[in-house]
């Protein structure tokens, strides 16, 4: 884990950035106290493609009621 602080932070963010690999913290200080964590995210994992008619047949009953007005809500 690696300590900066918040100056030295501010004038090369871009570079602690570039340098971040993944798990990897820094610690940004001020007056030797801990003020903000800089952390790497995870890379995204890819999308997996949707697959169509995985529900298919799951909805097992429809009341018949179910596309009328109920009472109160006519206007």
């Amino acid at each position: 884990m690696q300590t900066v602080t918040v100056e030295d932070a501010q004038s090369r963010l871009a570079e602690l950035i570039d340098k971040l690999s993944a798990g990897e913290e820094i610690v940004i200080t001020r007056d030797d106290k801990p003020v903000a964590t800089l952390r790497a995210t995870p890379p995204a994992s890819p999308r997996q493609s949707r697959r169509l008619s995985t529900l298919k047949g799951s909805v097992l009953y429809v009341a018949p009621d179910f596309d009328s007005i109920p009472e109160g809500f006519e206007e």
